[in-house]
């Protein structure tokens, strides 16, 4: 419900009326350049970084009629290049200089393009977006579009063609909508309407929609509000108008009788939807089907939870969602089917529950645990400046309300909705007749005809383009960067440790930037402690102490949080497992209550384990049928082999999550999850001294004892250099390129980390711009090291059209080999290093992230002042060690590659490649 909810993200509430004062106070100023553009700005310290966010009122809802994918298509083509900003700088100039959040995305009724960068590089962040508004128009050619029309379409062969149940989607728009209303087609199009785009249509679109007054930016951050204001005017201030923008004014049919559809898919397990029309967004209406859907189907409370997924187990998820828009919204409901089980036993299921509503409505306290969970959930957002969080609400909040600072009627809104409402809205608009049903199921998906691309356009032999003039008049000030100010000063946090007298440690960071507090008990063991014949059982461990203790169970576990507004989430990784908490700070001692009693009294309940053994193997299903995740557990498996712990994905093998037994659980929790081998870590609205009385009343009894010794041996991977999963049929092969490389401890980190940015960490990257943006493979091709407490793997990871599968994995050998073969340019090194200092403070914007980073000092043993020494070793990072590291680490005859495709379609282009004989395993990464 990602859509509705972003209409709350500011709210700070809890079951009841609340005083005003509670809810954060966002100080914003709203102008309007004399050309029409929107400028909003807010202060705020926190963090000496700045996000920039525009929005350009302008989407899928303008698009003429044969042009679908049309306003996603021109998104991209602001980031091809500029009259002053030549393809490929402004990413360059804006990574090198630590921004982060950079990046842009199209919706039925926006188009937004939005960085984060160091407080002392927002003029370069304003020169990037204002040359893209004003001088776009005058280098647009159709090489620019030709390469775009090729990433799009990757795009499209990822997001949808690609992923599993992507098609099915697509085809619940089109059973919504007629093909004549603008919300008929997905945002990203159809190959037809990508490919038939013209050059004549684009320059159309810039000069009918991307003029200063179809647009507002939002500057939130470390900044001075009378400064910023000039900077805007400079780079703004001199655009011209754009012809006046003619709102969309579209009538929606309304459902009068129930449609059905099938769709197959590459998919094991059924999935039903079912969708309706709703009230536009922020109409009457719209937060009473917000509340709805999170009493449905939001989380282990819900009433779809408890019914399919918990009590009658039909189902592996349910899921359900108010997406707002202008013209109309929609509200889907969807379940994927457990094994064995078929849509109609869903539709059935769900047909009862939506009837219960009609008819009785739910109760109050329903309505208060939506509500609550809805405004915790959402408060999350406004610590972030960047990304979706505040800058984007600001700004959404603006176009669809013209007013920024909306956020005390939104939460009115919101304080109206009662038990009554709900009942209202389900009778008015989730009736039977009024909806569209769709079942996705295992089959061949129809992906309709092939569309080819023409060759890449000839560069003109008289030098003569086929560029068109531009709209503003130049100036020549804007052909030089500006320069940036003094270098922001930060000290990252270290948080506060003590330890318990049972050993425990305790560590904390109070922020009390707003009332909120995260929490992770995290110990140190994951997949590393799993038993060579139990692949999983940490992770089936973790996911089993929230579904009962000595006092609660599962349903009263999931209740009591939900009543609390809070979040509660297990999980592990190669190396820990962690308990997870979100929370209000009002009600964060009552939610920790429930942290410590998953944690220090599960009772792994027989019934339990046999409900969470059926929801792993349906995970272990649904894993199978996506590609990239297919080709990581393969890679694992190929890279440790089957009797080392990482040689599995954290699922495990099937045959192993039927074998474990509750004493198998029981002993794993008794073995790790001890005091002395765990760490409370918190950071938020709480002082010390708050958190040691709660740790100590919570945790002070958690009786002492030594955690079992664990040792993962040697990788025994395969010797093969070529592994291959057949997919038929798919029109992306899913690749990694990998071998093992280094300890989180090693000394090389910091030169690894600067190497990997250069190679494929950062879109700039030589991977990327290679794949992507120069031959148009891929839709993106990167890279990343992870650092275990033994040597982890490296891995270059992407998913490329079929037909170029053995010519990308050259280029990556390629890219590879130069990385080694000479030290990196001055210039690509500074653009490398400084993206690793200055992009540092981001990973601590939120409390979720600034608790993971210090439960990442717990885990790996590394210092406690760790993190606020990292950007000077990262400043020390010389060309010959960046090359030192790549010598090192990136062996071309150690790295394995990993081809998930269709084997018939790829294996004559592997086999030229000189890696040997082909390995070929399972959808689950073994070897059969």
């Amino acid at each position: 419900m990602t859509r509705l909810l972003s209409c709350f993200s500011l709210l700070l509430l809890l079951a009841g009326p609340v005083a005003a004062a509670e809810v954060p106070e966002v100080r914003y100023d709203k102008t309007t350049l004399p050309n029409g553009l929107e400028v909003i700005l807010v202060e705020d310290h926190r963090l000496p970084i700045v996000a920039v966010n525009i929005w350009y009122h302008v989407g899928p809802a303008n698009e003429a009629p044969g042009l679908t994918g049309f306003a996603h298509l021109f998104e991209h083509m602001m980031f091809a290049g500029t009259r002053h900003l030549p393809r490929g700088l402004a990413d360059r100039l804006l990574e090198g200089a630590g921004a982060t959040d950079s990046n842009g995305s199209t919706d039925y009724d926006r188009t937004n393009y939005y960085d984060t960068v160091p407080s002392n590089q927002l003029e370069l962040a304003l020169w990037v977006h204002a040359d893209r508004m004003g001088y776009l128009l005058d280098v647009l050619d159709q090489a620019a579009l030709s390469n775009q029309q090729d990433v799009v379409r990757n795009e499209r062969r990822q997001s949808v063609e690609n992923r599993p149940y992507g098609v099915v989607e697509e085809a619940l728009n089109h059973a919504l909508f007629p093909k004549t209303h603008p919300y008929y087609a997905a945002v990203i199009g159809s190959h037809a309407d990508i490919q038939n785009a013209k050059l004549a249509d684009v320059r159309d679109f810039f000069k009918r929609y991307y003029g200063p007054n179809n647009a507002s930016i939002v500057i939130a951050g470390d900044i001075d509000k009378a400064k910023t204001r000039a900077l805007v005017a400079k780079y703004f201030g001199s655009f011209k108008k754009s012809p006046p923008v003619v709102h969309p004014k579209v009538a929606t049919p309304a459902i009068a009788r129930e449609r059905r559809i099938t769709v197959p898919d590459r998919v094991e397990l059924p999935r039903l939807y079912m969708a309706w029309l709703t009230p536009p967004a922020f109409q009457p209406g719209d937060a009473e089907l917000a509340v709805t859907a999170q009493i449905l189907a939001g989380g282990k409370s819900s009433r779809l939870y408890k019914t399919l997924v918990y009590e009658r187990q039909i189902a592996q998820e349910a899921a359900a969602a108010q997406n707002s828009n202008a013209l109309t919204s929609t509200f889907i409901v969807d379940a994927t089917a457990r094994p064995g089980h078929e849509p109609s036993e869903l539709e059935t299921a769900i047909d009862a529950e939506l009837k219960a509503l009609r008819d009785t409505g739910p109760s109050e306290q329903e309505v208060e645990r939506a509500r609550n969970t809805i405004e915790t959930a959402m408060l999350t957002s406004i610590e972030k400046l960047g990304g979706t969080g505040l800058a984007n609400q600001i700004n959404q909040y603006n176009q669809y309300t013209g007013d920024p600072g909306y956020l005390p009627k939104d939460i009115e809104r919101l304080r109206r909705v009662t038990a009554a409402d709900v009942r209202r809205v389900a009778q008015a608009y989730l009736q039977p007749n009024a909806r569209v049903i769709v079942a996705g199921v295992p089959g061949k998906p129809d992906l309709g005809p092939d569309v080819p691309a023409p060759p890449p356009p000839q560069v003109s032999k008289t030098g003569k383009t086929d560029r068109a003039a531009g709209i503003n008049r130049d100036e020549a000030w804007r052909r030089t960067p500006p320069k940036p100010g003094p270098a922001p000063r930060f000290t990252l946090p270290q948080g506060d440790a003590f330890k318990l007298p049972n050993g425990l440690t305790v560590i904390v960071h109070p922020n009390p930037a707003l009332p909120l507090v995260a929490a992770e008990l995290v110990v140190k063991s994951g997949s590393d402690a799993n038993p060579s014949d139990q692949p999983g059982l940490a992770g089936f461990t973790a996911q089993m102490l929230d579904e009962g203790t000595a006092t609660r169970s599962a349903p009263r576990i999931a209740d009591e949080i939900a009543q609390l507004g809070a979040f509660l989430g297990s999980g592990s990784t190669a190396d820990a497992s962690t308990v997870s908490l979100l929370a209000l700070r009002s009600t964060f001692p009552q939610a920790l209550d429930v942290l410590a009693d998953v944690v220090l009294h599960p009772a792994f309940p027989t019934a339990e384990v046999e409900r969470q053994r059926a929801s792993r193997i349906g995970e272990l299903t649904q894993q199978r049928d996506d590609p990239a995740l297919v080709a990581v557990v393969a890679a694992a498996g190929a890279l440790y082999g089957p009797d080392h712990p990482y040689g599995y994905g954290q699922l495990g093998t099937e045959q192993a999550i039927r074998a474990t037994t509750r004493e198998d659980l029981v002993r794993f929790w008794r073995r790790h999850y001890l005091p002395g081998n765990a760490a409370l870590v918190v950071s938020g609205d709480i002082t010390a001294d708050e958190l040691r009385a709660l740790a100590t009343a919570r945790f002070g009894g958690w009786e002492r004892a030594d955690a079992a010794v664990t040792s993962v041996g040697d990788p025994a991977g395969t010797k093969a250099r070529l592994v291959v999963v057949d997919k038929p049929g798919t029109p992306q092969t899913a690749l990694r390129v990998t071998t093992i490389a280094a300890a989180r401890r090693t000394p090389d980190y910091p030169a690894m980390q600067v190497m990997n940015a250069a190679l494929g960490g950062l879109f700039s990257s030589r991977i990327n711009l290679n794949l992507r943006e120069d031959k148009g493979y891929s839709y993106g091709v990167f890279s990343a090291f992870r650092y275990d407490r033994t040597p982890g793997p490296f891995t270059i990871a992407g998913s490329v059209r079929t037909d170029v599968t053995g010519a990308s994995i050259s280029e990556i050998f390629r890219e590879v080999n130069g990385m080694r073969a000479k030290p990196l340019p001055a210039a690509e090194l500074a653009g490398a290093r400084d993206s690793q200092v200055y992009s540092l403070p981001g990973q601590f914007e939120t409390n979720s992230g600034i608790g993971a980073s210090l439960a990442e000092t717990f885990v790996f043993d590394l210092p406690a002042d760790y993190w606020r020494t990292l950007p000077d070793r990262f400043r020390a990072v010389t060309a010959a060690q960046v090359q030192a590291a790549a010598q090192k680490y990136l062996k071309p005859d150690q790295l394995k590659v990993i081809a998930v495709g269709d084997r018939a379609a790829i294996l004559p282009q592997l086999q030229k490649l000189g890696l040997g004989q082909p390995e070929v395993r399972d959808a689950d990464g073994q070897v059969p």
